[in-house]
């Protein structure tokens, strides 16, 4: 592309309770102009990877309207404001729709879910060392909690069973992470025999 894509006119279509819709004409390279559908998140979110004692990651099943289908997916919602810190957002998700606590977050990934579209980010936290709380969801919203094994969430992404953008790149993000630890682990214990 010799030219840059330039936005010439952005136009609010409908302001909803959490995100704002938006036809934008856009002038291309070649001169001509288009108009693109641009969906603002306005406040981000934040979502977390809770990891029992045991190993098992906890998930949450819900229903998704926009796919008429339950999900599994890992615990997650918007900030209350523009400026909350996504840790104090992630924190309290776990508890609303876990039932569990958590003071050790760990920053894991930054996500922008949609980017042909939405500039909706989330950042996702890991939570160890957990402990119980209340889970208090939100009126309207019904959730069961599952504990599940890493290597089978897996699993279930490769078979496709799990889809959600944000689950399926927390989940490969914390797998990594354990080989690392695991690597990290193998690597002190032949150290320390030579």
């Amino acid at each position: 592309m010799d030219g840059q894509v330039k936005r010439i006119k952005r136009e609010l279509l409908r302001k909803g309770a959490i995100l704002d819709i938006y036809t934008d004409t856009m002038e291309l390279p070649n001169g001509k102009t288009e108009e693109w559908d641009f969906v603002s998140h306005r406040k981000g979110a934040a979502a977390v990877v809770p990891v029992r004692e045991d190993g098992k990651v906890l998930m949450v099943r819900q229903y998704r309207n926009a796919i008429e289908r339950m999900t599994l997916e890992i615990p997650a919602g918007s900030r209350d404001s523009v400026t909350e810190d996504t840790r104090i957002c992630a924190a309290r998700e776990l508890e609303e729709e876990t039932g569990y606590c958590s003071d050790n977050l760990t920053f894991l990934i930054s996500l922008k879910t949609t980017v042909a579209f939405c500039d909706e980010f989330i950042d996702v936290y890991l939570a160890r060392d957990l402990y119980p709380g209340k889970q208090h969801l939100d009126e309207g919203e019904s959730i069961d909690v599952e504990a599940c094994d890493i290597d089978e969430l897996c699993g279930q992404i490769y078979e496709g069973k799990i889809q959600d953008a944000k689950t399926v790149s927390a989940l490969l993000a914390y797998k990594n992470l354990l080989s690392q630890e695991e690597q990290r682990q193998s690597e002190h214990a032949v150290f320390k025999q030579g």
